[in-house]
């Protein structure tokens, strides 16, 4: 019985060695898929980051300045009617309102003759009294009728200016409520908006700990979140002195240059202030990078196992860093499937 019990014994043992010796097998062909890249060399850019909403330069709300019959004009340029998103130039007529008791009670053509005869009224006064055949008193009365006379037509034709809505500059049309044709309107109704975004105004905020690195002129990036890939620039032509006591922040205006208006006003967009630039350096993602006890850390891959690397960084921004020591070009550096790995663990690449 007892050498019995020692045979069963010693079986199970052998069976426990057995498995165990399968379990360190299977655990030792396991591997952790990860990505990884070549390093090699690039640009970066330490950079102030801040958002803001862009507003044209000029806008102006034109509205009637008396009543009268609605008649928009025609675009010389398209030879139709003027719409939303015509493109104006100073000076040109866009609507006209027509009212002829407006008109009447104005009497531009008896103001004008008027004006005619107090002219030819004075030059003959001032020959006379050049003869002597009238005082002083009567030419400057003269005068002073021509000086009446002529203010009165100025002021005539500002009422008939009244009846024309010209644009005070180059814009575009954004806002167009009538488009029909002979309808009667009131003074002081709108008819019209336009804007120049050929430049755009954009206010900002920027951290009270940037204070020493930002001045007037310095040159700032925009970008837009929904059209990533355009790129437009502007300056900053004003400094508040001033610190928010409660984001700890100040601001800061910019004026942009816009030339083909892919921007429009009130877009929400990005604003970038470069501070610094290197290139030729190694650069990696932030986002790879493991903040350990011993210090920064990454992993690379070497004949198909992980090594764990501690690297010192340079010049970093919200995505990249530049790493000044720890790695060199070619190293093959882990971008995904890093969460896991300890060092000497064994990887498969995958893409």
């Amino acid at each position: 019985m007892k050498y019995n019990n020692l045979i069963f014994l010693a079986a199970i043992a052998v069976g426990l060695i057995s498995c165990s010796g399968q379990q360190e097998e299977l655990e030792a062909d396991i591997s952790i898929p990860v990505s990884v890249v070549d390093v090699s060399k690039g640009s970066i850019e330490k950079y102030i980051s801040t958002t803001g909403t862009v507003y044209p330069t000029n806008q102006v709300e034109l509205k009637a300045e008396v009543s009268g019959e609605y008649n928009l004009q025609v675009n010389p340029r398209t030879g139709r009617p003027y719409k939303l998103g015509d493109y104006v130039q100073k000076g040109a007529l866009i609507v006209k309102i027509e009212d002829e008791e407006y008109e009447n009670n104005i009497n531009i053509s008896g103001k004008r003759l008027n004006l005619d005869i107090s002219k030819q009224t004075m030059e003959k006064q001032k020959s006379l009294y050049e003869k002597g055949g009238v005082s002083q008193l009567d030419l400057r009365n003269s005068e002073v009728e021509l000086v009446n006379a002529q203010n009165t037509y100025d002021a005539a034709l500002i009422s008939l200016d009244n009846m024309r809505v010209v644009a005070p500059f180059n814009g575009v049309i954004v806002d167009l409520p009538n488009t029909t044709r002979g309808i009667r309107v009131e003074a002081g109704t709108s008819l019209l908006e336009l804007m120049e975004f050929r430049q755009l105004y954009l206010e900002v905020n920027f951290p009270e700990k940037q204070l020493s690195n930002i001045d007037i002129g310095q040159e700032v990036r925009i970008t837009n979140y929904s059209i990533p890939d355009d790129t437009i620039f502007g300056k900053i032509t004003a400094l508040s002195p001033a610190i928010d006591p409660d984001t700890r922040t100040f601001k800061g205006s910019l004026i942009l240059d816009n030339p083909e208006m892919r921007f429009r006003p009130g877009m929400f967009v990005k604003a970038e202030l470069v501070l610094e630039r290197k290139d030729s350096v190694i650069v990696v993602p932030k986002e790879i990078i493991q903040s350990k006890q011993r210090g920064n850390t990454v992993f690379v891959v070497q004949r198909g196992v992980a090594q764990e690397r501690v690297i010192q960084i340079g010049l970093e921004n919200p995505e990249e860093v530049e790493v000044v020591d720890g790695l060199s070009e070619n190293d093959r550096l882990v971008i995904r499937g890093f969460e896991t790995l300890s060092n000497r663990s064994k990887v498969n690449i995958v893409q």
